[in-house]
Parts: structure tokens; sequence; C-alpha cells
């Protein structure tokens, strides 16, 4: 019927080839390899059909034979990345895993940055995401929830990495651009709350920047939020 809007497709349903005529010139991996370097060196923006058919040395038009939309190109790449994590035997020790497991996540998106725009439930279930999934929650065998708390376990880790390292990215960006050195942007701040501090008004703040030790080390303060937010489902801590 005219008009009539297209069925929603998944494109890991359709067959990536059909076993009749020729062998497809690129594979999915070949397509999403490309994708990814685009991104790695240019930021997410940068890629595009065009651009991509480009880096493979095909058509524009020849590469929708492979991936139908740009929603699917995504699709591809997320899986590419998801497939980067090591998944090792569990260890019996679920926080363990999963203060490894962040680790390793958090490593991956300092390697392609690109992938916080696309974290989201819509590519979250690719075949290589679905591995990861599914490794994940056995190393949350030992841990007496129900399935679905456990899945909320893993979706909030990410979700502490994602915004750990969006931060972290932030800092990093905004050293690039200052007109002067880190060190001085950080002492005209530090001079500014301190003169707010010393006027009585935040007393509450005054003790808590008095308990500060100093400039905190993020790889140490990474590891204390995962945990402490591990601690909200370790029954041994409290959590439940």
């Amino acid at each position: 019927m005219a008009g009539r809007a297209a069925e929603p497709e998944v494109i890991w349903a359709r067959p990536e080839r059909t076993g009749r005529g020729p062998k497809p010139a690129y594979s999915r991996a070949d397509i999403a390899a490309a994708a990814v370097r685009i991104a790695d060196a240019q930021g997410l923006d940068a890629v595009s059909m065009r651009r991509v058919a480009t880096e493979l040395g095909c058509g524009t038009m020849s590469l929708y034979n492979y991936v139908p939309r740009k929603e699917d190109l995504f699709e591809l790449m997320m899986d590419a990345i998801s497939a980067e994590h090591e998944l090792g035997e569990p260890s019996g020790d679920w926080r363990a895993d999963m203060l490894r497991m962040a680790h390793q996540a958090r490593a991956l998106v300092h390697r392609h940055p690109w992938i916080i725009r696309l974290i989201s439930g819509v590519y979250a279930f690719t075949p290589n995401a679905l591995r990861y999934l599914e490794w994940c929650l056995a190393c949350l065998d030992p841990l007496e929830a129900p399935y679905g708390t456990k899945v909320e376990l893993v979706a909030m880790v990410n979700g502490v990495v994602a915004t750990s390292v969006s931060n972290e990215l932030a800092v990093a960006e905004r050293a690039r651009t200052l007109p002067w050195s880190v060190e001085q942007e950080n002492a005209a701040r530090a001079a500014y709350v301190g003169s707010r501090i010393a006027s009585g008004e935040y007393p509450r703040l005054a003790a808590a920047l008095a308990e500060d030790p100093g400039p905190a080390d993020p790889d140490a303060v990474f590891e204390r939020v995962v945990g402490r937010m591990l601690d909200a489902f370790d029954p041994a801590r409290g959590g439940r």
C-alpha cells in the first residue's frame, strides 16, 4: 500500500549473504572497522555512509546493499567495540569481577570516546553485547539477587563508567584549550573558593574541604565510586 511505513528490521536478523550470487566484496566486520577508524580519528560526526564508502573504496549506493540505514552502521560499530571486552572465566568473586569489568570498560571508552553518544538501550543487544551481558551475569552468579536486579547492577556500572569518562574527557579538553597552564587555572579557582569559604557562609563545605587531602587521583576516585555503588548490592555490606 502506498505510503505504508517500512516494517521495523534488526540488521542481525538479516543474513549477511543469501548464499546466491558472487561473494560480497565486504563483510559487516570490514564495514564496522572502517567506520570505527573514522570515528576514532575524527569523531562520530565524521561518520557517514559516503565517508565509510570512501574508506572502503566503494560507491555510496553499493554500501547501502550491506547497511540499509545509518542506524545500522552505528549498531555495527557498537558491536565491534563490544568485542573488545576480555571475557575470561569468572573468578567466583563477583565484586572483583565487576570492578575489573568497570576498569576494562573505562579503558575501552577512553580508546573510543565517541561511543558515549551511542550508549543506550537501542544498541545494547548486538551479538557481542549480548555475549558481554551474559558474561557479566555469569560473574554475578555468586550474588544472591534476582536476575533483573543483576541486570540493573551491570547497567549502573556502565552508567558510572560513561559519566566518569565524560568528566575526565571534559577536563582534558579544557586543559588543551586554556590560554594558560592548568596549574594557574586551578590556583585561581582555589583562591576564589577559599575566599568564599573564609566568609563563613559555607561551614559544611568548609568541613568537607578540610578533609580533602589534595588533588584527587582519577583512578582512585573511579575505583572508590564503583566500589560504593557495588556496596548497595552486596548483602554482606548491608546492600540488597
